[in-house]
């Protein structure tokens, strides 16, 4: 049973509204409704809020079925924010063409739920922020607008998502929750409603700074591990070395960690740590590997492309001349989210060599996805006389293909880039890389 489902009545604990109803903020909502929370899902977007009241999931991850059968008041209506003892809010706070923080959604949120809430709320915001931004940005947002003080009119918490999408396994109910608030009250009160809805348990952090910092350091700490992987894997390549073959001979050893190269996308680890390098440099700390692991991760778009120039070159084929599908394009295996995949670099660095390339992605709306790459996008899979194969996001659907039909159906002499070794049994069939 879905964790958003109801297995039986229950008595209405707290009111809550969710402010932003997407990855994060939607599967929250229902959580909390399923738990017997009095729950209003708020966002700006009248599609989505029409969507959602017709019984209709857009992200995928609560269902459908959930949707139709809660208990939310879905609205684009910021006066019923007033009725909310508790505010969450989960917004997006992406960075911009410059890699520093982008907080105006936060801030905007703020300004609404400031001019809308009443005395002895508790607002909490969830979003990825850099130490000290609650504090900077988020309350003085909320003070100027509502006319009242922080800490003693209303409070305000930060608890980080850390839910993944996609993955049941580490969804909202069974990852420990980080709750911090102002004040020692509104801090217990956060940790009775999360308590609502996360089986895992809850970390209560010393101060709001604390919880913003461990949220950045999270992902820092895999970007960098997987910049070393990623960096080996370049190492590797030169000296005639298998990158996969290397790892297994050191994972032998009892204290090895395993991480595996390849591409870093997502709104997450590609992301995270520009938020921490940003406060470090206002504080005039300059983390050098943090900020050399994000360049070496951003640089495995361009080593992919040239690994498959080279296969090609292999084969005896011309890459002017070639066609080459890329079958996969959302961020991660066996989700529909192509909005921060990096494989479309892979795809303009192929596309600036003359290379003919069209995409497939079993999960991704091809409509969307064509719009996003620009490229042909195939309704169903199809390898016929295509020159390469470019595994881009190892979904579940690909494991059951053969590699000696697609070197059947394939032009002569076939190249395959397999960017996560989802068919190292293919070596032998053609011209075979993997990062």
């Amino acid at each position: 049973m879905s964790e958003y489902q109801y297995e039986e009545p229950v008595e209405t604990t707290a009111s809550v509204c969710v402010v932003g109803l997407g990855y994060v903020g939607l599967p929250l909502a229902a959580a909390l409704d399923a738990a017997g929370n009095s729950v209003t899902g708020f966002d700006v977007d009248p599609d989505k809020v029409d969507t959602l009241e017709s019984g209709v999931d857009p992200t995928g991850d609560v269902g459908d079925a959930a949707i139709a059968e809660g208990g939310i008041e879905y609205t684009t209506d910021s006066a019923d924010i007033a009725n909310a003892e508790f505010v969450i809010v989960a917004v997006p706070t992406p960075v911009d063409d410059n890699e520093k923080p982008n907080l105006g959604i936060v801030e905007g949120a703020a300004k609404t739920v400031g001019e809308n809430m009443t005395d002895g709320t508790t607002v909490v915001l969830e979003s990825t922020v850099y130490p000290g931004a609650t504090q900077e940005v988020f309350v003085p947002a909320l003070e100027e607008a509502s006319g009242m003080t922080a800490g003693e009119e209303f409070d305000v918490g930060y608890s980080p998502e850390r839910m993944v999408p996609g993955d049941t396994e580490h969804g909202l109910a069974n990852v420990v929750k980080i709750v911090s608030a102002l004040t020692d009250e509104g801090r217990d009160e956060l940790v009775e409603l999360y308590g609502t809805v996360v089986d895992a348990g809850l970390h209560e952090a010393p101060t709001i700074e604390t919880a913003e910092a461990a949220k950045c350091v999270e992902n820092t700490q895999r970007d960098v591990n997987i910049a070393l992987m990623n960096e080996l894997a370049m190492v590797c390549d030169e000296l005639g070395l298998e990158t996969e073959a290397v790892l297994e001979a050191a994972g032998t050893k009892w204290n090895f960690h395993e991480y595996e190269p390849g591409l870093v996308g997502g709104h997450c680890i590609p992301v995270d740590p520009f938020y921490l390098l940003y406060q470090s440099e206002r504080e005039g700390v300059d983390p050098e590997l943090i900020r050399t692991s994000r360049e070496v991760n951003e640089s495995v778009s361009d080593h992919l492309a040239d690994m498959t120039i080279r296969a090609l070159n292999e084969s005896e084929k011309v890459p002017k001349n070639s066609r080459v599908l890329v079958a996969g394009l959302a961020y991660k295996p066996d989700v529909d989210d192509i909005r921060t995949s990096k494989i479309g670099q892979v795809i303009e660095e192929l596309q600036g060599y003359g290379i003919e390339v069209v995409g497939f992605d079993p999960h991704a709306d091809p409509e969307a996805t064509r719009e996003a790459f620009d490229i042909e996008i195939q309704d169903a899979f199809d390898v016929t006389d295509f020159d390469g194969l470019v595994i881009g996001t190892p979904h579940s659907e690909f494991q059951s293909l053969s590699p000696a039909t697609l070197a059947d159906q394939m032009a002569d002499d076939p190249v395959m880039i397999d960017i996560d070794g989802t068919f190292e049994d293919a070596a032998e069939l053609f011209t075979y890389r993997r990062l």
